[in-house]
């Protein structure tokens, strides 16, 4: 009887010591339960979310070769290089987006009501690129804080080959010291290829299709941005339908 009378005690000993550790961890972890609680009722725009900046390694910088390394744009304005855009007198919203996309040699100056005056990125494609240079001082001289992210294919871009247009991007960090300029790389080519084909069915090179700076400008802007409202790159006919694409804007 007495060792079952010790039994009985350690088990309840066992049984006290059980839940004053779980009262004890769950005291612990209650902050943290609150918390998870809390942000799953949140709306995901007041969520935390990690600071710093983020590594895109599609873009190497001209000419140490080092991936863009940026924080995510909060709102972003993609702003189409169309006729389309005069007389819109969308300059004033567009300026407001946290981040500002522009594509080849689109000018600001002189248009600043309907597109607005910010540039915080222009991607360009290799073959405006001395279309720019004609009016660098504008471009590569006074825009000292716009970021150029310059796509293209073949030996010309190639930087081990010594490519004719990254011989030109290279004099030009050399004439603009700190001036950012990045290259999509192979790899992020060969995405943009493979997502053409996954949205259409036809395979680029077979079919003989051409990707626009449209294509690799909302390709870039779908990695940088948490909001993108896209501005002119929609059909003539467009406004005269409701809109079928809420983020599109004329």
């Amino acid at each position: 009887m007495k060792a079952q009378g010790r039994l009985l005690l350690l088990l309840i000993c066992f049984l006290v010591l059980s839940v004053l550790y779980t009262l004890l961890c769950c005291w612990a972890c209650l902050p943290l339960c609150l918390a998870a609680c809390l942000d799953r009722h949140l709306p995901a725009h007041s969520r935390p979310t990690v600071p710093g900046p983020l590594h895109f390694s599609g873009y190497r910088s001209v000419p140490d070769g080092k991936p863009l390394v940026r924080e995510l744009c909060r709102s972003c304005a993609v702003v189409s290089s169309s006729g389309q855009m005069l007389g819109s007198g969308l300059g004033a919203q567009i300026d407001d987006a946290e981040c500002v996309l522009r594509m080849n040699q689109a000018p600001t100056v002189g248009f600043e009501a309907d597109v607005g005056r910010r540039s915080t990125l222009r991607v360009i494609s290799h073959t405006s690129v001395p279309l720019l240079l004609r009016n660098y001082s504008h471009y590569f001289q006074q825009a000292r804080d716009t970021l150029y992210v310059v796509w293209g294919q073949g030996k010309h871009m190639d930087p081990a080959l010594g490519g004719r247009t990254y011989r030109t991007l290279l004099q030009l960090t050399r004439m603009y010291p700190g001036l950012q300029v990045y290259t999509f790389t192979e790899r992020m080519m060969a995405y943009c290829d493979q997502i053409f084909q996954d949205e259409t069915g036809k395979n680029r090179r077979q079919s003989g299709s051409f990707l626009s700076t449209g294509w690799f400008t909302i390709i870039l802007a779908l990695e940088l941005c948490e909001e993108i409202v896209v501005y002119g790159m929609v059909s003539d006919s467009y406004c005269r339908f409701p809109p079928a694409v809420l983020f599109a804007t004329c």
